[in-house]
């Protein structure tokens, strides 16, 4: 049976824990590594746009007095800022950390954010979906990023199935292409989000010029690969310098995901954030390749299944996309 002193001794005990726990974590806070300075880093797609709001909005003030935002252009420019360490967090196709960590770069993957983000535009109506392309041309303005490997991936299926072969014309970027479409010089195109909205609305800007939408590269892979019907396309990546900071990783898993939320919910005003890192796109281009994007952030090590089940068909078709071979578990964070 418990004496009562003993008891007083347990409440004593209990109590004064209690009021050190607020203490203790002033002490943490305290003690946390801050940084002058954090640099987020992305591409001018729909995966970036939750960084652009972590930075607007000041979204890690506990661990850095400066977060900024930084816009790349290809991902060589991404490797050399890596390697150079000029930005600790980065949105990136799925396949390249995974590249880099098997190089020898210790990076991490964070999360993934881009379920779906590549669609088929058309001038004719009768090319709806991959499918329809047999026998045609497709412009493609992807060169060795992830993008061209997803698509050489699915057109070499559908040849397997007895198609017959795409032409494929490679453009130096998404704006070469458009221009080719909305001149009348190619028929069909595969862009990523934001593109495909901004080609139909230049297209309606001059008049009404009949383009269509066809199906998402998404749609047509679930149809090609049923065994393996999600495709994490893009999430956060952390760079080198920073991949073993556990507390900041996931204070920044958080955040992104917060912010992904945000921006899924407030499609005009996450337009308005975008156009002041982009502001030749228009408004109602960003807010329909908003809404068009599947924008859902799950941590690293829960889409762990998905990542290795399409890191494993690419090794077999495509290992230079990876690296040669599948990621240890330490690589899937935060």
């Amino acid at each position: 049976m418990t004496s009562p002193q003993h008891t007083r001794r347990r409440f004593c005990a209990a109590a004064l824990g209690a009021a050190l726990l607020p203490r203790l974590a002033s002490v943490q806070a305290a003690t946390r590594e801050r940084r002058a300075q954090l640099t987020l880093a992305g591409p001018g797609a729909v995966v970036s746009y939750p960084l652009m709001h972590m930075a607007a909005t000041g979204a890690l003030a506990d661990y850095t007095d400066k977060l900024r935002f930084r816009l790349w252009q290809t991902p060589d420019q991404l490797r050399t800022l890596l390697v150079n360490r000029d930005v600790e967090f980065s949105a990136a196709p799925s396949t390249l950390p995974a590249l880099l960590h098997n190089r020898g770069m210790p990076v991490r993957l964070l999360n993934i954010s881009v379920w779906g983000i590549l669609w088929l535009v058309s001038r004719s109506p009768d090319v709806k979906t991959f499918a329809d392309l047999a026998g045609r041309e497709l412009v493609a303005p992807f060169q060795r990023d992830l993008p061209a490997v997803l698509l050489d991936t699915l057109l070499q299926a559908q040849a397997d199935k007895g198609l017959a072969p795409v032409t494929l014309r490679r453009t130096r970027d998404g704006q070469d292409a458009i221009a080719l479409m909305l001149s009348g010089q190619a028929e069909s195109v595969l862009l990523v989000e934001p593109m495909a909205s901004l080609l139909l609305w230049r297209a309606q800007q001059a008049g009404g010029m009949a383009l269509h939408r066809g199906q998402s590269l998404e749609a047509a892979w679930r149809g090609s690969f049923p065994e393996q019907p999600s495709l994490p396309q893009a999430g956060v990546m952390a760079g080198a310098g920073v991949a073993d900071d556990t507390a900041l990783c996931r204070a920044v898993d958080a955040a992104y995901a917060a912010s992904a939320r945000w921006c899924a919910a407030n499609p005009e005003a996450c337009a308005d954030l975008v156009r002041e890192h982009l502001p030749h796109l228009p408004a109602p281009a960003v807010v329909t390749a908003i809404r068009g994007t599947r924008l859902d952030s799950r941590s690293a090590r829960d889409a762990r299944p998905e990542l290795e089940a399409l890191y494993r068909l690419l090794a077999g078709r495509f290992p230079q996309a990876i690296g040669g071979e599948l990621p240890p578990v330490g690589f899937y964070g935060p």
